[in-house]
């Protein structure tokens, strides 16, 4: 828990880029699904200014996405846009070894199939988020897809504009190596409360799939947990 959103921004990116150094020193490539909105974009950012641009060796870094909303890829709530305009606007060669999902594609099922085939079995590290009601990626409360154990890529509906999304699934999250959950905001605290002090309840909670996740909070995100604390 990290006392504000600077300090969340510096520690998560930290945490992100000596995972990226490890993975690729050890293998010599890594495979990262990134995840989208708004809380990932500063942290992805500070990843590609000095000092932490130059501790990973991006040539050997391959991208994926978590989920993405079925929008063009230059529509402002595009997750693949807000990549572009921060980690792969700091390290240009990386376009080349990003793999979107195609959201704006007219057949979704389709479009999910094809992106299921191209993302690796075990992903070496998976980011996260966590919406105020307790989602992460597309996977929201009471989904169906939160129920699929085959497909890893299906098309969902979500409660908010842009409602059409693709999102991985819980085998995929079951199966990454490294999971980061990237939690910043006091509109999340509930959700925070619920997901890490509450029953396992992931049809209700999806976030709690992500359990066993790294979580990197700041303290607005965290005030509700560290309530409940013993």
């Amino acid at each position: 828990m990290l006392p504000d959103h600077a300090a969340f921004v510096d520690a998560a990116a930290g945490r992100i880029a000596a995972t990226l150094a490890r993975v690729v020193r050890d293998r010599g490539r890594c495979s990262v699904a990134l995840a989208g909105g708004a809380t990932p974009r500063p942290v992805y950012a500070c990843l590609v200014r000095p000092p932490l641009v130059g501790q990973v060796c991006w040539e050997q870094v391959d991208l994926y996405f978590t989920d993405e909303r079925c929008v063009p890829p230059d529509d402002p709530g595009s997750n693949y846009r807000m990549v572009a305009e921060t980690l792969l606007s700091g390290v240009p060669d990386l376009a080349a070894r990003t793999h979107p999902m195609r959201g704006e594609r007219r057949d979704r099922d389709a479009a999910a199939a094809d992106y299921a085939r191209v993302l690796p079995a075990r992903l070496d590290l998976m980011l996260l988020g966590v919406g105020p009601d307790g989602h992460t990626a597309s996977l929201f409360p009471r989904s169906p897809a939160l129920d699929e154990r085959v497909r890893r890529v299906v098309p969902v509906r979500g409660p908010t504009p842009p409602a059409l999304r693709l999102t991985i699934t819980p085998p995929v999250i079951a199966a990454a190596e490294t999971i980061v959950v990237l939690v910043s905001g006091a509109e999340k605290a509930p959700a925070v409360a619920r997901a890490l002090a509450g029953p396992y309840q992931p049809r209700e909670v999806p976030s709690q799939l992500a359990l066993h996740g790294d979580w990197v909070m700041d303290a607005a995100a965290a005030a509700a947990w560290r309530s409940r604390a013993p």
